[in-house]
């Protein structure tokens, strides 16, 4: 599998990544993504950065929103210093692992509105994955559906009509915590 990396969510797809990651024999990592959301409505995107300067962006969402260079840039400065300081938090020293001309696996405990794991499938190919997989044990039947353009293939365990919330498909959906992630990631 040398050519296979595991990418996981922080924080709650770190854990499914990991047994994912061991399954496989593939090396484990976190991708971190930041949406970037229009100022005064910032749950709506108008794109995501990744690691290493990778930015996509949506220029529908900035024509419709009428958005500024500026205001873009004060969204996109705050959240490259979160994404920075996430990286410091969970790899220390360590680089991350590199993903051109890899098959990429992206992994999160679900999909409910799709707006990070698709994020995450585009800073994957930006980073020169040779192939994207999204892989979560459950997800939103129509989200699923509309993820399709982004990943290569899609991997999901179950797609209930009733979905809801991602918490009611586990029996325990403890919080996630820092120190979970490092803890995975190190013994990864």
């Amino acid at each position: 599998m040398g050519d296979v990396v595991v990418v996981g969510l922080p924080r709650g797809g770190v854990p499914v990544a990991f047994q994912v990651a061991r399954a496989l024999g593939a090396p484990l990592d976190v991708i971190l993504v930041r949406k970037l959301g229009v100022p005064y409505q910032p749950e709506l995107g108008f794109g995501a950065i990744g690691e290493g300067g990778v930015r996509v962006v949506n220029p529908d969402v900035v024509r419709l929103a009428r958005l500024t260079d500026d205001e873009m840039a004060a969204v996109e400065r705050r959240e490259r210093a979160e994404l920075e300081r996430r990286a410091r938090r969970f790899r220390g020293a360590r680089e991350p692992v590199d993903l051109a001309g890899r098959t990429v696996i992206v992994v999160d405990d679900g999909i409910a509105t799709g707006g990070t794991a698709r994020a995450a499938c585009q800073v994957a190919r930006a980073h020169g994955a040779s192939m994207v997989v999204l892989a979560v044990p459950v997800g939103a039947p129509e989200t699923i559906a509309s993820l399709r353009g982004d990943a290569d293939e899609i991997v999901c365990l179950d797609t209930p009509d009733h979905f809801y919330a991602i918490g009611a498909w586990y029996e325990d959906f403890t919080q996630t915590s820092d120190e979970d992630v490092m803890e995975c990631l190190h013994r990864a």
